[in-house]
């Protein structure tokens, strides 16, 4: 197997950013467009690409510097006779017929199969959240438990002193191939590796505090970048953050679901915040000047004479963010008249005066004693 670096033409200490302009360079003079009918072009040009996809990531890069293991995307690895002798052939006739070949994963031949420590599992998590937060976007932080990579074995897996081996049973490849005869010849199968379990390495001492796992369950505690605009159900995924894969394996991600409390005062409809506002009957008919409280301040709100219940001022820009677009909505603030249920005597009589003025027709007064009592003084 050829030398990443030596397939992009730079130093093992390369920088990502030296790494990608030499990807880029390479991938340019070599692209099958720019070289029509050069078969040698385009081997060039997937040895560049599939170097890069090792390189090019930081934990495959570090695992590749490690262990000198690519996660088999350079070829088929120390795969020994029976994967040299089947892997190609039958692989690449499968390849032919459906275009997805058993023994090469996913259409790329035995150049994208996977070997090597897996992944760790993906973590899920939920953040509570305040209206305010969601409105003007905000930091916090989660505090999780789970595997991380054991500092004593550097994620090996391996005692100190001591390092891993290469599987003699599958040599590296994680998998071992059978033949067997059938009526239409010989078949070839492959099965994970029963003795380094699909790995292609084996721990001949383990780390006493991880136990060859090479993690061990620990708090992690990140800090979550919540952007303005988010509601309940939002989903935000830490590319990494997850629990740590096996012997050195990358990471999976860290998912956490936003879920945004109740407010006292605004509700949320999509980028809108709705509101209400009450109104004594007088301030509805003779119209007032009000300071209504936003999110953001006091804004002024006029309310004009004659205003009814059910009718909505907007606020425009008072909203919430627009998540994947420009802008903010609006504040919808609903206007409520509010009847009066308790009336002094003067109350009622002033009331009785304005139903006379406009012809309304009205309950007479009580005839009980506080009728009796209103009638002698009036």
């Amino acid at each position: 197997m050829a030398d990443l670096y030596q397939v992009l033409d730079v130093v093992r200490g390369a920088s990502p950013e030296e790494i990608k302009r030499a990807y880029r360079r390479l991938a340019r003079e070599h692209h099958p467009d720019a070289n029509p009918g050069d078969a040698g072009a385009e081997e060039r040009f997937r040895e560049v690409a599939r170097a890069y996809e090792v390189l090019g990531d930081a934990e495959r890069r570090r695992r590749y510097d490690l262990f000198g293991d690519d996660g088999g995307v350079s070829g088929g690895g120390a795969g020994g006779a029976s994967g040299d002798q089947f892997g190609a052939g039958i692989g690449d006739l499968f390849d032919a017929f459906f275009g997805n070949s058993p023994f090469g994963g996913g259409g790329g031949g035995r150049g994208e199969r996977r070997t090597g420590p897996p992944r760790g599992a993906d973590v899920e998590v939920v953040i509570d959240l305040d209206l305010e937060d969601v409105v003007f976007g905000t930091e916090t932080e989660v505090t999780v438990r789970l595997p991380v990579p054991c500092d004593d074995c550097e994620a090996t897996g391996a005692a100190p002193g001591s390092s891993v081996e290469t599987c003699g049973e599958c040599g590296g490849a994680g998998q071992v191939r059978r033949v067997r005869q059938s009526i239409l010849g010989q078949m070839v199968t492959a099965a994970p590796c029963p003795r380094c379990g699909g790995m292609g390495q084996v721990v001949p001492e383990p780390c006493p505090r991880c136990r060859g796992e090479g993690r061990v369950t620990d708090e992690r505690t990140y800090t979550v970048e919540v952007p303005a605009g988010v509601d309940t159900g939002s989903t935000l995924r830490l590319t990494g953050r997850g629990s740590a894969g096996p012997r050195g394996g990358p990471a999976g991600d860290l998912y956490a679901h936003i879920r945004v409390r109740s407010h006292g005062r605004f509700g949320r409809d999509g980028d809108h915040l709705v509101a209400r506002l009450a109104l004594a009957p007088a301030q509805a008919a003779l119209g007032v000047h009000v300071r209504y409280d936003t999110l953001e301040g006091p804004e002024d709100l006029v309310v004009p004479t004659g205003t009814q219940s059910g009718r909505v001022f907007r606020l425009k820009g008072r909203g919430v963010p627009r998540l994947q677009g420009r802008g903010r909505g609006d504040l919808l603030v609903e206007a409520v008249v509010e009847t009066p249920a308790e009336l002094s005597a003067e109350e009622e009589e002033l009331w009785r005066q304005l139903a006379a003025l406009g012809g309304d027709e009205v309950e007479p007064p009580s005839s009980g004693l506080l009728g009796r009592i209103r009638s002698a003084f009036s």
